[in-house]
């Protein structure tokens, strides 16, 4: 039990360094002088004809961020006992990771001005674009998943959830994903996201959300 208070204080900590890079790389390519971070983003053409150290540096950012997801997955493994404990710290950290970097950085640069202000949220393989609220919400589901995983691990009763249920899971992040993808030729050729597909990433997060709940309450009736 005691693991989680360190797990959340570990996501707090890296969300700050996280957004201490992110602060830099704004100061040099978005500086408030000039408005601070908004889109258009600048392209890869653009940063071209930069010069090279910073295709570069967007290299380096590239593996800054799939270093970011080997972090978190290498802190839940070494909390975790089991398999199940892993992906229930997984959850924990990234969701609180996640929501102190939205807050670290409203701290540092006065960003996001609200909750349907647009981010980049990622760039592997593709850039992912959404109003803050998505990857908020995102969050926030995913910590509540984590901690009740972490409940019945704690009582001796753990939770165990079917090969269907995991594919709806699966499918339902896929979808979100798909959500957050669909606008990156606009974005990486310099435009103006479209407007977001709300229905598309609700259907996706109802979809996984539902299947985990289900599970849920047929454990919970199994127990009964």
């Amino acid at each position: 039990m005691f693991r989680v208070p360190a797990i959340v204080l570990w996501a707090i900590a890296f969300a700050y360094v996280e957004s201490a890079v992110v602060e830099y790389l704004r100061c040099i390519y978005y500086p408030l002088e000039r408005g601070g971070f908004q889109f258009p983003v600048l392209s890869l053409e653009q940063l071209e004809a930069m010069g090279p150290e910073h295709v570069r540096r967007l290299i380096i950012e590239l593996g800054r961020e799939i270093s970011t997801l080997v972090m978190l997955v290498a802190i839940s493994l070494s909390a975790a006992g089991n398999r199940r404990e892993a992906w229930a710290y997984f959850l924990i950290a990234f969701g609180t990771w996640d929501i102190f970097y939205y807050l670290w950085l409203k701290l540092f640069l006065g960003w996001p001005q609200g909750i349907m202000t647009w981010d980049l949220l990622f760039l592997v393989p593709v850039p992912w674009v959404a109003p803050v609220l998505a990857p908020v919400l995102i969050s926030v589901t995913m910590i509540a998943a984590g901690l009740t995983v972490l409940a019945f691990e704690w009582i001796g009763r753990p939770l165990e959830v079917s090969w269907s249920a995991w594919a709806l899971i699966v499918l339902g992040g896929l979808v979100v994903i798909v959500s957050f993808c669909l606008d990156f030729h606009t974005i990486t050729t310099g435009g103006y996201p479209n407007p977001f597909n709300w229905p598309l990433f609700g259907a996706g997060l109802a979809t996984a959300l539902a299947s985990f709940l289900w599970s849920v309450v047929r454990h919970v009736r199994a127990l009964s």
